[in-house]
C-alpha cells in the first residue's frame, strides 16, 4: 500500500492539512476568505491516494469475476474524478475532535464509494447521459454491450449494470471504512449515523421520484427532498460521522449538524440553479434534464409561487407540455428568470450560510477547523459547477 503522508505544521517546515483561520469579511452577504487555499487539494490528494489503494486490491479482483470489462473503466471514472466534498467533511469533522490522522482519512475516503453508488444509480433514474463530463456509468455499459453486438436491449443492460455497480460500491464503501484502521471503539459511534445517512438518502430518492412538476408541492416539501435526498449525505451526516468517530461532546455535534444541515440545502439549492442556467461545460453533467423531466426542483417552484397570472399560466402549459424540445427548454429558462425565482432562491442560499457560520460561532472548536469550515461554506454556496 502507498504511504500518505500527513502534513502536520510539525518540523521540517511541512505545511497543515488545515489552514490557519483567517479573518472573514462581507461580500454579497456572503462570508469570503481571502488568498489561495491549498489545504483542499491536499486533503484531496491523500483521499484519492487511500481509494486508488483500495479499489486496485479489493474492487477490482472482485470486478474480474463479472467479465464485463469496461466496468473497471466506468469505476476509474468515479475514483480518479469528483472534488471529494463528502470525504472533506467528513475529515473536518473528525479533526474537529481529535489530531491529524492516517486512518481517519482512509476511513473517510470511503465515502466517495458511496457517493459512486449514489451517482450511478441517480444518473439511471434521472436518464442522465453525463456525469463529470463523460458519458454515464449506465451510457458506457450500453456501448460495451451495443458493440460486441450481445443479445438482449443494450440500454435495458447498461442500467441493470450501473445499478450493480453502483449496489458493489454501496459495499465497498462500508467494508473500507471497517478496515480503515479506526478503532472498534470509535466505528462502534459512526454505524448509527451512518445507517441514518444511507435511509435518508434512498428515502429521498423514493420521494424524487414521485415528484414532479405536475403536482406543485410546496417549498418546504421540496426541500425536504433535497435535504434528504442530497444535502444531509453531502454535509451534515459526514461532518457528524466524523466528530462521533473523534469523540466530540454533544454539543458539537450539534452544531456541526446544524451547520450541516443549512450548508446541505444550500449546495442543493446552488445545484438545482446549475440544473437549469449550467453549463455543461462547467458541471461536467448533462444540464436541462429537470426541465425534460418537468421535475418540481426547487427553482421551478419557486418561479411558479412567485409569478403572475400571465406568467403562471405561461409556466403551466410548460410543464404539462410533452415531449420538450430546445426551444421550449429555453422560453422556460426566460420565465423563470422573469418570475423573479433565481434571486429568490440565492437569497435562500445567503440565509443558509449565514445560520451555517452562526451553528459555528456557538461552540469552541479548533481553529483550524473552524476556518476550513467556513472555507467549505463558502466553496458549496458560490461554486459555478
Amino acid at each position: 500500500m502507498r504511504e500518505v503522508t500527513l502534513l502536520s505544521g510539525g518540523e521540517g517546515g511541512t505545511r497543515a492539512l488545515v489552514p490557519p483561520r483567517r479573518h472573514l469579511h462581507r461580500h454579497r452577504g456572503h462570508a469570503v476568505t481571502g488568498g489561495p487555499v491549498h489545504w483542499r487539494d491536499e486533503i484531496r490528494v491523500a483521499v484519492r491516494s487511500h481509494l486508488t489503494d483500495f479499489v486496485a486490491g479489493e474492487c477490482r479482483t472482485d470486478l474480474g469475476a463479472a467479465r464485463v470489462g469496461v466496468a473497471n473503466e466506468v469505476l476509474s471514472g468515479f475514483v480518479d474524478g469528483g472534488k471529494c466534498v463528502r470525504s472533506t467533511f467528513m475529515y473536518l469533522g473528525w479533526l474537529c475532535g481529535a489530531g491529524q490522522d492516517d486512518s481517519a482519512l482512509r476511513a473517510s475516503a470511503s465515502l466517495e464509494l458511496f457517493h459512486a453508488f449514489a451517482l450511478m444509480q441517480d444518473d439511471v433514474m434521472d436518464e442522465s447521459a453525463l456525469r463529470r463530463g463523460r458519458p454515464a456509468a449506465h451510457v458506457m455499459f450500453s456501448t460495451w454491450h451495443r458493440d460486441r453486438a450481445l443479445t438482449g436491449a443494450s440500454a435495458r443492460f447498461g442500467e441493470s449494470a450501473a445499478v450493480l455497480l453502483g449496489d458493489l460500491c454501496l459495499v465497498w464503501a462500508g467494508k473500507m471504512l471497517r478496515e480503515s484502521g479506526i478503532g472498534a471503539e470509535a466505528l462502534a459511534r459512526v454505524w448509527p449515523r451512518y445507517d441514518d445517512m444511507r435511509i435518508e438518502l434512498a428515502v429521498g430518492q423514493f420521494a424524487d421520484l414521485v415528484n414532479d412538476a405536475h403536482t406543485f408541492p410546496t417549498l418546504d416539501e421540496v426541500l425536504d427532498v433535497l435535504r434528504r435526498k442530497s444535502g444531509n449525505y453531502t454535509v451534515r451526516r459526514p461532518l457528524e460521522i466524523g466528530a462521533a468517530m473523534s469523540g466530540c461532546p454533544d454539543e458539537v455535534i450539534d452544531a456541526l449538524g446544524g451547520y450541516g444541515a443549512a450548508i446541505g440545502e444550500a449546495f442543493q439549492l446552488r445545484d438545482d440553479l446549475l440544473g437549469v442556467f449550467g453549463s455543461t461545460t462547467l458541471t461536467g453533467k448533462s444540464v436541462g434534464t429537470d426541465l425534460a423531466a418537468q421535475k418540481a426542483t426547487s427553482v421551478i417552484v419557486a418561479a411558479h409561487q412567485l409569478a403572475d397570472a400571465g406568467l403562471r399560466r405561461q409556466l403551466s402549459e410548460l410543464m404539462s407540455t410533452p415531449d420538450l424540445n430546445s426551444a421550449d427548454a429555453e422560453r422556460w429558462r426566460t420565465l423563470i428568470s422573469a418570475s423573479g425565482a433565481v434571486q429568490w432562491i440565492e437569497q435562500l442560499i445567503d440565509q443558509r450560510l449565514n445560520r451555517a457560520l452562526a451553528h459555528l460561532d456557538s461552540v469552541e472548536l479548533p481553529e483550524a477547523a473552524r476556518s476550513a469550515l467556513e472555507d467549505m461554506a463558502v466553496i458549496c454556496t458560490e461554486r459555478a459547477a
